[in-house]
């Protein structure tokens, strides 16, 4: 009785193995997507932009920190003109992602994740954490990037931090100009 016990459990459960195992194979998409994400941090490092937009989709749609978006690769191209090849200094942290892409169909997949970068803005270095999201389709057996989308923490970064200084800063020399004018007017009553 035992023995048939045993033997009805592994029948049963031998598929839930079976699964397992077939789930633990990963998609070989995903080591050309590894393969993509390094090709373009090395192009960003390098600060090759035209190696970077040989990875992108003609009609990409990209979604920047300050709110801009560019459409197409022409935008794009003007967009990083535009920010010159010095605001961008280095990453803490490339884009890392959260977990493996999210493959839809073998032709689309869809990342998010992390990352930190240095930047020079007016003058400053500043450190910026920032999350991100990628689309990628694959055409012609090459993985592209469709969409990309970063944005900042709206109440937690250096710039706000920056602003927040400012304004201690402001509120000190205010109090202190105050202060100033109330004693000289003090001081003219006094003597009239």
């Amino acid at each position: 009785m035992i023995r048939a016990l045993a033997t009805l459990a592994l029948l049963l459960l031998s598929p839930l193995c079976l699964n397992a195992q077939e789930a633990a194979v990963e998609d070989p998409a995903h080591e050309q997507l590894r393969e993509l994400r390094q090709d373009m941090l090395e192009a960003i490092q390098s600060q090759d932009i035209e190696a970077v937009l040989s990875h992108v989709h003609p009609d990409i749609v990209t979604t920047w920190q300050d709110g801009k978006t560019t459409h197409g690769i022409e935008e794009l191209r003007d967009f990083y003109k535009q920010i010159g090849k010095e605001a961008f200094v280095s990453y803490e942290v490339p884009h890392k992602p959260d977990q493996l892409s999210v493959i839809h169909g073998g032709d689309l997949a869809i990342s998010a994740g992390h990352l930190i970068a240095n930047y020079k803005l007016l003058g400053k270095e500043y450190q910026f954490t920032s999350r991100w999201t990628a689309t990628l389709v694959r055409e012609d057996d090459k993985w592209l990037v469709a969409a990309y989308h970063v944005s900042l923490n709206a109440l937690d970064n250096p710039i706000l931090d920056a602003a927040k200084s400012l304004l201690w800063v402001a509120g000190a020399v205010g109090v202190l100009l105050g202060l100033g004018v109330g004693f000289v007017i003090f001081r003219r009553k006094k003597a009239a």
